[in-house]
This record gives C-alpha cells, structure tokens and sequence, in this order.
C-alpha cells in the first residue's frame, strides 16, 4: 500500500509541475533556470549522501549512477542558462555600429 501512495503522490507532483510551468511568462524563464539549478545542486548532495549509506555493490552502482546523472543534470542546467543570458547581450555586431556612429 505505501508503494501506491508514492505513486500517486509522484504522479499529482509531476501533474502540478507541468500546470505550474507552462503558465510560466516567457520573461521569467531565465530566473525560474537559475533557481532549479540550485534545486539540482541540493538533488547532486542528497545523491551523494544516498550513496554515502549504500551496502552492497547493487546500492552502490545504483548510487553511483544517481551522482552521474545529477551532476550531469546540474552542469546541463548552468550551460542552458548561460546561452540564455548571452541571447541579451547585445551582439559584437551592435557595439561596433554604435561605435562608428551608425544606428
């Protein structure tokens, strides 16, 4: 019966979640990346500490591949937010028409 309840609590989770974030604004997307890469840091240290608890070499190698793809969720969400912030920036080409007095 507990099985059930996870279940039916990861499923009203993944419902909620998928409401929340596409009513989302476009304009705020940038923040709400930077603030759910905190959140995969904090899932990087509890894999990290699941792992840390691991007996027998099934729990570990299970462990193991949890810190793998949260780091790589982590890093993947500090490279997405980067190009995201150098889209307003403005471009090379930008700056050097402002310079020579172009518009």
């Amino acid at each position: 019966m507990e099985g059930f309840v996870a279940l039916y609590i990861f499923m009203l989770a993944a419902v909620v979640g998928y409401e929340l974030i596409t009513k989302v604004p476009v304009i705020l997307h940038t923040p709400l990346m930077s603030g759910s890469n905190f959140i995969h840091g904090i899932v990087l240290v509890g894999a990290m500490v699941v792992m840390g608890h691991a007996e027998g070499a099934a729990e570990t190698t299970i462990g193991f591949i949890a810190v793998l793809l949260a780091a790589g969720n982590a890093v993947g969400g500090y490279v997405v937010t980067e190009r995201m912030l150098e889209m307003f920036k403005p471009s090379d080409k930008l700056k050097e028409s402002k310079n020579k007095g172009g518009h």
